[in-house]
């Protein structure tokens, strides 16, 4: 007599909480975090060809869009006028050389949340998060203030500003809370921050690895409230941020930093297992599948680790590590898992496709038609895989064993930073100050 009710509440539970589809983009690696979309995706297109709109974005941000029913969400930083006191040296605009990012007082910034409709690209709203004046720069070319991708459940968005705090709307933009920690980050060679938060059930969790204080926090998603910190000793300067996995049945915080991958339980932020053996300078971010997960560094001694789950403890060293790679391994770009195969490329444009059970290479180190640089993630639907480069290209090569270019569309005088986002056979990719949706 109990069933039909049972079967009922069920029912009535599903239609309340949202659930991502196949027109959804949840958060920057995608609906189940391997950086594959459902359905498809253009295969060409050009300046004059199949461009659905374009939006024009104000400042400057390289965070990556992210899609729920009909609104694509986007971070920006824009910068007031207020500028720093005349002894200081500015924050560098625009693309610029290579190296140290800049120190000391920067032009104050507008940090703001944005809401387009995804069927015109018009502004929908936008929320000026803060008004702040950052503490310190970031990368002339690469960095931003506003370099964490936001993320959405459906029900709230999140927008993540490192040390600048961490607001939480609700889709029509209405403000439900706003946390800010009092700390400012120290970022190696300030380079700038850029880790991404993440939704998982009730819990928002955010990571701030940097050379001071490291630590790892969830918060309640509807109120802001802490649930639990995990300090991170080894965590200096990470630009990776947490990945839920569930392994067993049971959730745990993957978290990929320097020189150790780390692995917390998720109700209670107790850790887990660690593994000793990556480089410096992480940022790809880890990514799981046939109870391995994979995670990578390609600075300064590269190295890219399968490791075995079911293990607890100090892993380092032992037979958990099922395969490793230290040859063609992506400094920036996160890697694309499916099919059992693990895409990844480098930064110069050199891309590798291996076998994620035994790491045997299917092809290794393959050049592009071009010489390329990449900051922009893969990301992969229906057997091809997009690849977004600087130089205004998105190069499409078919996802298997054998390495083949399908196409490569150039948009003029764009650059891609972001990672780009596929929805609905759509795909939206964000130039220096234009969101383009190509259909």
């Amino acid at each position: 007599m109990r069933i039909p009710s049972l079967l009922l509440s069920l029912t009535l539970l599903m239609r309340i909480l949202p659930a991502d589809g196949p027109g959804d983009w949840p958060r920057w690696r995608g609906p189940d975090n391997d950086g594959m979309a459902r359905g498809d995706a253009p295969l060409h297109w050009s300046d004059t060809e199949h461009i659905k709109w374009k939006a024009e974005i104000p400042g400057r941000g390289h965070s990556s869009p992210v899609i729920w029913g009909d609104k694509v969400f986007v971070t920006t930083a824009v910068p007031t006028g207020v500028v720093p006191p005349a002894e200081t040296e500015p924050a560098p605009v625009g693309r610029g050389g290579r190296g140290f990012g800049n120190k000391g007082p920067q032009p104050e910034q507008k940090l703001v949340l944005m809401a387009l409709d995804r069927k015109t690209g018009k502004l929908l709203w936008q929320q000026v998060a803060k008004t702040a004046t950052p503490h310190e720069g970031y990368h002339p070319t690469y960095g931003s203030f506003a370099s964490n991708s936001p993320v959405t459940d459906g029900k709230y968005v999140v927008a993540f500003f490192g040390s600048r705090g961490v607001y939480c709307y609700d889709l029509n933009g209405k403000k439900v809370w706003e946390k800010d920690f009092g700390i400012q980050l120290k970022m190696f060679m300030t380079f700038g921050e850029g880790a991404w938060p993440v939704i998982e059930g009730s819990k928002l969790l955010l990571l701030f690895d940097n050379e001071v204080d490291s630590f790892l926090v969830a918060l309640d998603l509807a109120t802001g409230k802490e649930l639990w910190r995990t300090p991170r000793p080894d965590g200096n300067t990470n630009w990776s941020g947490p990945v839920v996995i569930t392994y067993e049945g049971k959730k745990q915080v993957i978290v990929s930093a320097t020189k150790k991958v780390h692995s917390y339980d998720l109700e209670t932020g107790k850790p887990i297992w660690e593994v000793g053996g990556l480089g410096q300078n992480t940022i790809p971010a880890p990514v799981a599948g046939d109870g391995m997960v994979f995670v990578m560094s390609g600075f300064r001694n590269p190295n890219l680790l399968a490791v075995k789950l079911g293990r607890e403890g100090d892993l380092t060293g032992t037979d958990a590590i099922v395969w490793q790679n230290q040859r063609g391994n992506s400094y920036t770009a996160s890697p694309v898992l499916h099919d059992g195969k693990l895409y990844v490329v480098t930064d110069s444009g050199m891309l590798s496709c291996f076998d994620a059970k035994t790491g045997k290479a299917f092809y290794q180190q393959q050049r592009l038609p071009k010489p390329y640089n990449f900051k922009a993630s893969p990301v992969g639907v229906n057997g091809k895989l997009y690849l977004a480069t600087e130089e205004g290209d998105v190069v499409i090569v078919k996802m298997g064993e054998t390495y083949e270019v399908l196409a490569t569309n150039t948009l003029e005088g764009q650059v891609f930073i972001g990672t780009p986002a596929i929805a609905d056979n759509e795909i939206y990719l964000r130039g220096q100050n234009t969101l383009f949706c190509i259909k």
